[in-house]
């Protein structure tokens, strides 16, 4: 696996059992801490691939922490609880935590619920990039459409003309449809 975890009680005997158990599900390098202040602070210094947080902590408890780190790091975060009630599930929810594991902590319910974390973090990330992708050509969509309008007014060309001819100035400047429409929206707003 190779991946970094960080972990977060103030028991230390919680946080011996989690690291032998995530050692032997091959997490080779785990980061531990005992309160949420020093979960912040750590995650932000060390860019860890999950988290695992107690919910109850001094300082500040595990679902204020994992709110703080996700603010900055987009990284699945499960938190630790001896019994979760409708209160806490929905804070939880409200600070984007991946999965609760219930103390006391079995090793078969760890590697399911990391796995289940980790790839919905996958997914998540490109839903998002396609998202930005998707905006970028409909807002390209847009400039280059109202540049087209302009070409066809100023030059009294048909769509198809006027499109031919941006695609011709993009190949000839080697530059993008988006960029020449720039251009021409630019030029346009100088002359008027």
């Amino acid at each position: 696996m190779g991946r970094t975890i960080l972990i977060c009680d103030d028991e230390p005997i919680i946080r011996t059992n989690l690291k032998a158990m995530l050692s032997e599900l091959g997490f080779d390098d785990i980061l531990e801490c005992s309160d949420g202040k020093r979960a912040v602070e750590t995650a932000l210094a060390s860019f860890p691939d999950m988290a695992i947080l107690d919910v109850s902590m001094p300082e500040m408890d595990g679902i204020t922490a994992a709110g703080e780190i996700r603010k900055k790091l987009k990284i699945p975060i499960m938190l630790l609880t001896n019994a979760c009630d409708a209160k806490t599930a929905k804070r939880a929810a409200e600070n984007g935590i991946a999965a609760f594991l219930t103390k006391p902590l079995r090793k078969q319910d760890l590697l399911p619920a990391i796995e289940i974390a980790l790839r919905h973090s996958e997914e998540v990330e490109e839903l998002k990039e396609r998202i930005d992708d998707l905006r970028e050509t409909i807002d390209n969509r847009k400039v280059i459409e109202k540049a087209k309008g302009m070409l066809m007014e100023k030059n009294r060309l048909n769509e198809g003309d006027a499109y031919r001819a941006m695609q011709k100035m993009a190949m000839d400047k080697r530059k993008s449809l988006r960029q020449v429409a720039d251009g021409i929206l630019k030029e346009e707003s100088h002359h008027a």
